[in-house]
């Protein structure tokens, strides 16, 4: 498959429990038409303060895509949404690489390779 920009779901603000089944109806309705397999991302840098139903909703979202037949990951999200992925198992299915277009957010502390 062609490198093809991704589908974008932009997620912003404070996430609440009730807010998952919301936003997989909005991906659901972005993907609808879409090409199989096109890839599918979802853009948190608007998300306020990431708790554990922000991170729900990023699984559901995932798994939702994956129904439908698309790739999905998640776009510039910070340290503290970062972290919790990686604590419930979750970054390595829904980080973008990083390197990748929108992989790493603008002003993180952490080195990337061949930086100084």
């Amino acid at each position: 498959m062609e490198d093809t920009e991704p589908i974008v779901l932009r997620v912003g603000g404070l996430v609440e429990p009730a807010d998952a089944a919301r936003l997989c109806g909005e991906l659901t309705a972005l993907l609808d038409g879409a090409p199989p397999g096109a890839p599918a991302a979802v853009d948190v840098d608007a998300l306020i303060r990431p708790g554990l139903a922000a991170v729900d909703a990023l699984a559901r979202l995932h798994l939702t895509a994956r129904r439908l037949g698309h790739p999905l990951t998640v776009r510039h999200a910070g340290p503290d949404l970062r972290a919790l992925l990686a604590l419930v198992g979750l970054a390595d299915r829904l980080l973008s690489p990083p390197g990748a277009p929108g992989g790493r957010t603008a002003g993180t502390s952490a080195s990337r390779p061949g930086t100084t």
